[in-house]
């Protein structure tokens, strides 16, 4: 697991001095020395970037933007960089943020140019990231509107090559660009990328009573199917809704889906063995949605194996404090996962989960979602082409589908 050097103070006891040093003592605001608190509103799991998903060209002396969807809104906010998986230290000479401008990431990388902020690492302008851990950067003074495309530039200097921390399935376009153009306003000639690297969590500064929502899952979480630069992955729908509905105005959405994710396998880190770090880790955490199983079944785990460590993941959400809702797992004919022992170990898993009462609720993604009549295969108006996979109209439903006061405090 990575560890985390802090480079920021943390909350508590401390607080009221580190606003004051942001001079935000006499802003109007929600947070107060009493009850403000670290949350986080944008978040990736990060994983070994593979080689077929290695940048187009060299990060090493150039600058990298990338763009995020943040849930929760602030008036601080921190950014986390990881190095969780390079074999060597990594250098970021200059870092900073802005709101998006134009079509951002689905344009030249524009950025609202009044908004750019630079970030610091323990009062300098960058950071020396040794292998296998992340940093933080200092609390910066930002007003970060609620559910918001953020820039995130970062100018590098020794980087690797070969092993880099990334998430492959951003669905999002990032900009790489020859030397130091962190504040530059748009980047038209960069070399473009539907993947991330280096960013893992963007945290605001929030007012006792928000919290975040974790979503642990695979490519159905992570948006296969969804548009690139639409931000219309399921998760990002329910971020939305929760926004516009007042009780839960404070629940910040982070998604930790990895594309091809398994509960003891798959792609980038198991689940069994990213959940501390990527679930119960997340700061301002209060519930999650464990959505994991169907690459498993597609591989023949069995439904018993896998009912053992979804009771295992709820069992230390719960320690944790944290309300664990179960997601049945959706269908897939149509698609090579298919065979009927594997339908019946869908169903299975499908069952105990509505039934074991180890989940605080149940999402049953299922129901929402299947062919009514063959209830093997999705809707066919949700259906991205592969069987397995939603578009943008199956998200939609499945993110509709969800009981919003599962997430009143």
């Amino acid at each position: 697991m990575e560890m985390i050097k802090r480079s920021a103070t943390s909350a508590g006891k401390k607080l009221a001095g580190l606003l004051a040093v942001l001079g935000l003592c006499a802003v109007s605001q929600p947070v107060s020395a009493a009850d403000g608190h670290w949350v986080t509103t944008w978040g990736c799991a990060p994983q070994l970037t593979e080689p077929g998903n290695l940048p187009p060209a060299l990060l090493a002396n150039n600058t990298l933007r990338q763009f995020v969807r943040t849930t929760l809104g602030g008036k601080v906010i921190r950014v986390r960089l990881s190095n969780a998986y390079g074999t060597n230290s990594l250098t970021v000479n200059a870092a900073h943020v802005a709101l998006a401008a134009g079509t951002g990431s689905a344009g030249a990388g524009e950025i609202n140019m009044a908004t750019d902020r630079r970030l610091t690492f323990q009062g300098a302008p960058g950071t020396v990231i040794p292998p296998g851990t992340a940093v933080l950067s200092d609390p910066l003074p930002f007003e970060l509107p609620a559910v918001t495309n953020l820039a995130v530039s970062l100018y590098f200097g020794k980087i690797s090559a070969t092993t880099i921390n990334g998430h492959p399935g951003s669905r999002t376009t990032s900009f790489i660009f020859d030397g130091n153009v962190v504040s530059a306003a748009s980047l038209p000639t960069a070399a473009k990328t539907a993947h991330w690297y280096v960013i893992t969590g963007v945290e605001v500064l929030a007012d006792g009573a928000s919290k975040s929502l974790v979503v642990l899952g695979d490519s159905i979480t992570d948006g296969r199917g969804s548009t690139t630069d639409g931000n219309n992955r399921w998760p990002d729908v329910l971020a939305q809704r929760l926004l516009a509905n007042a009780p839960t105005a404070g629940v910040g959405v982070v998604n930790m889906g990895i594309g091809g994710n398994a509960i003891f396998g798959g792609l980038g880190p198991a689940a069994v063995k990213r959940f501390d770090r990527d679930v119960l880790n997340q700061s301002g955490a209060r519930y999650v949605i464990i959505f994991e199983g169907v690459n498993d079944i597609g591989g023949g785990t069995t439904e018993t194996t896998i009912t053992n460590a979804l009771a295992q993941f709820a069992a230390k959400a719960h320690a944790r404090n944290l309300l664990a809702y179960g997601a049945t797992i959706t269908p897939f004919g149509g698609n090579s996962y298919y065979t009927p022992a594997h339908e019946t170990a869908r169903q299975a898993v499908n069952n105990w989960i509505r039934t074991s009462g180890k989940f605080d609720a149940v999402i049953d993604f299922d129901a929402v979602v299947r062919n009514p009549t063959t209830r093997t295969n999705l809707i066919s108006a949700y259906d991205s082409g592969d069987g397995l996979h939603l578009n943008p109209t199956g998200y939609q439903a499945m993110a509709g589908a969800i009981d919003l006061n599962l997430f009143i405090p």
